[in-house]
């Protein structure tokens, strides 16, 4: 039995992640759920969204399935973390949002994002399918900004070999495994020749040891209008962590919008599952929201922890009740709400 770690999220988040645990369990998965306090609830009740009662659970499932949580623009909002450093010493770090916190506490050093065509999902394009590696741990992300004084911000970019070279073969081993033949590498290294630079180079050279995958490289403003002119003809992106980021949205435009993209972080013990959309609180607890990007991030979960045969069931249960479409959410072009929507995933696991 897999004990996950649930996050509920904020917003409509409560309802996609419940969507998501009961069609999990009308699969079949031996996967158990352990609720924990986090996110704004949490933050008004503790002074943090991210109490030690989180880490605590993660600690014990190494799984987690995370719904949507809220993270102000702008501003000086930061979530404070205070948690044992190397030698057993408790330290206070500071991160801009819940979700970039858990990643980099986690250790989740990659972003998957499969991206895919799924029938009676608008969309302009046919027969893409493609995944998505980000770079999850450096990089602009990192945060390092300062005021050089009142007119002007700077900020630091970091690219390392060692985390270059780990996503990369995270990677080549994930295509390798389900089959994929060709990755592109999107860079800037014509103009950030050092750190794009440095990541291209380190991930052309992981690819050398992989003869039975097409290594190919893109400058990113290029790959972009590539995407929206031929999306099918891609097959794995490999992209550092600012760029991922950005091309991962772009994508899930190609096939209907974040409604419909799931996303894994992944690090070398545990790992995260969550829909990549936001937390949309004008329409919360409305019954209106689509639960298909935390259902396929369920998935996606179950395919990580070996329950490969009920994420197939879960994922032609899904693709069914989309191609009737007599029970499909109104974003998607149907009448149904969350909860009619998921039901008729669940009839159809259990028929």
């Amino acid at each position: 039995m897999h004990r996950v770690t649930l996050i509920p999220g904020d917003g409509i988040g409560p309802e996609v992640t419940s969507a998501a645990r009961a069609v999990v369990e009308a699969s079949g998965a031996a996967v158990e759920f352990e609720p924990v306090l986090s996110g704004q609830d949490a933050e008004k009740q503790t002074g943090t969204p991210v109490p030690p009662a989180v880490f605590e659970s993660i600690e014990r499932t190494k799984l987690v399935m995370k719904g949507p949580t809220y993270t102000p623009f702008g501003g000086s909002y930061r979530v404070a973390v205070e948690r044992a450093g190397p030698g057993g010493k408790v330290e206070r770090r500071n991160y801009p949002s819940l979700a970039i916190t858990l990643r980099k506490e986690l250790g989740l050093y990659v972003n998957l994002r499969p991206i895919k065509n799924y029938p009676n999902v608008r969309s302009r394009y046919k027969n893409v399918d493609l995944v998505i590696f980000r770079e999850n741990s450096e990089d602009l992300y990192v945060g390092n900004e300062r005021m050089i004084d009142e007119d002007t911000a700077e900020a630091i970019k970091l690219i390392t070999r060692g985390a270059s070279e780990r996503v990369a073969r995270f990677a080549f081993d994930y295509m390798r495994r389900v089959g994929r033949k060709k990755i592109t590498i999107g860079h800037k290294a014509n103009v950030l020749k050092l750190t794009d630079g440095l990541f291209l180079k380190s991930a052309q050279d992981v690819g050398k040891g992989y003869s039975d995958i097409v290594v190919e490289q893109r400058v990113v403003d290029a790959l972009c209008m590539e995407l929206v002119m031929k999306p099918e003809t891609f097959d794995g992106l490999l992209l550092t962590n600012l760029y991922g980021d950005i091309v991962s949205d772009l994508a899930a435009g190609l096939v209907g919008g974040l409604g419909v993209a799931p996303g894994a972080n992944i690090g070398p013990d545990c790992a995260m599952f969550e829909a990549v959309h936001g937390t949309a609180p004008d329409i919360a607890g409305q019954d209106v929201a689509n639960p298909m990007a935390m259902i396929l991030s369920a998935v996606l979960l179950l395919r990580y922890v070996e329950e490969g045969a009920a994420a197939d069931r879960i994922d032609e249960a899904l693709t069914a009740v989309l191609a009737e479409k007599k029970a499909i959410t109104r974003d998607l072009g149907g009448s149904a709400g969350t909860r009619g929507f998921t039901q008729a995933i669940v009839d159809k696991l259990k028929g």
